[in-house]
């Protein structure tokens, strides 16, 4: 390649992708600081309920299979609609499954086996978390009168709670 185009492939490497935003910079970082720890949380956690979707056992096998995969589904359709919401703002989100590593705050669980009530009880535990999470995030959007990621969050927080609240369900004696 010659060095004329190679410079030229450099400086479009280098070209900012920012969105213009009436929020301001400040308020962008803010956002974007935020929403990209959510969005790795949303991604960890997706990984984890499918993780135990997939080595899920026991006489209760089919309904906690079929509700894992349902929220599974629920979770992962979060994840778009965070990242393009950081683009608007003008800010750059997630880029690989190292940044998500570096972000997550949901704890990966790489055990051999999870006995069914416990992997119930995780996940409880982790979709309380990122509603916890979230409503932070949420304050600080409110203070950057950022209504529409406030928005999704209110939606976002009310599904994450209906999660928790069937795995709590499930999981009664």
């Amino acid at each position: 390649m010659g060095s004329a185009k190679k410079s030229e492939l450099q400086q479009r490497r280098k070209a900012p992708l920012i969105t213009p935003t009436d929020l301001g910079a400040a308020a962008s970082k803010s956002i974007e600081g935020g929403m990209n720890a959510i969005l790795a949380d949303v991604f960890a956690l997706y990984l984890k309920t499918k993780n135990f979707h997939w080595h899920m056992s026991g006489p209760h096998f089919r309904d906690y299979h079929l509700l894992l995969d349902e929220q599974a589904d629920q979770i992962y359709a979060m994840t778009d609609p965070i990242a393009e919401r950081i683009r608007k703002v003008g800010g750059m989100t997630l880029r690989s499954i190292g940044h998500i590593a570096r972000l997550q705050r949901i704890k990966d669980n790489d055990a051999d086996y999870v006995d069914a009530q416990d992997m119930l009880a995780e996940l409880r535990e982790d979709n309380q978390s990122l509603t916890a999470r979230m409503r932070e995030v949420h304050e600080v959007v409110d203070e950057l009168n950022d209504i529409a990621t406030a928005s999704l969050l209110e939606n976002w927080i009310d599904e994450t709670e209906r999660r928790a609240w069937f795995l709590f369900e499930a999981s009664r004696h």
